[in-house]
């Protein structure tokens, strides 16, 4: 996924590439590989061990697409790729090219938040069916194909996994 952080020109690509247990992840940020040890994740903010060096990032306010942090004691605005909807919503099921497929799957972990549509509902391809917030980000799960509601399969509060189904659209 593509990251900028504000003020500065240049974009980078970030992305897991491995769990190595432990709260241990091998990590690419453009194409340098990197480990990072996660010591303390919360609501607040995240400790962890990069490269064998400590880092301390609080969370300050975040929306879809913008996330401001503080990291190690400096200011920092992260805007998010610019096509963050579009990912989540092909990730989603919504390549466009699977109108057989009947199952909305969440593409991020998270809690619900807000149920935007009931049984019954006639939808459109790209209409908002949830949101889901995780690590303090709002993501919107949008319908994949046009249809009517068959089922929900979340509710607000609950969690959901990745891959985790959270509607039935026929």
């Amino acid at each position: 996924m593509d990251y900028k952080i504000k003020d500065i020109e240049k974009t980078f690509d970030g992305e897991i590439i491995g769990n190595l247990g432990n709260n241990e992840y091998e990590i690419k940020i453009n194409d340098n590989k990197h480990q990072i040890k996660i010591l303390k994740m919360d609501s607040k903010g995240i400790e962890f061990v990069l490269d064998q060096k400590y880092h301390r990032a609080k969370y300050l306010e975040n929306s879809t697409n913008e996330m401001n942090l503080i990291i190690d004691n400096v200011p920092i605005t992260i805007n998010m790729h610019t096509d963050l909807d579009k990912i989540v919503f092909k990730h989603s099921g919504g390549s466009g090219t699977s109108d057989s497929q009947l199952t909305l799957k969440s593409q991020i972990p998270g809690k619900v938040v807000s149920i935007a549509v009931k049984e019954g509902d006639s939808v459109k391809q790209g209409d908002v069916i949830c949101t889901l917030e995780s690590m303090k980000m709002q993501v919107a799960i949008k319908s994949h194909k046009n249809g009517s509601i068959k089922s929900i399969k979340v509710k607000i509060g609950g969690t959901v996994a990745k891959s985790d189904i959270v509607a039935e659209i026929e």
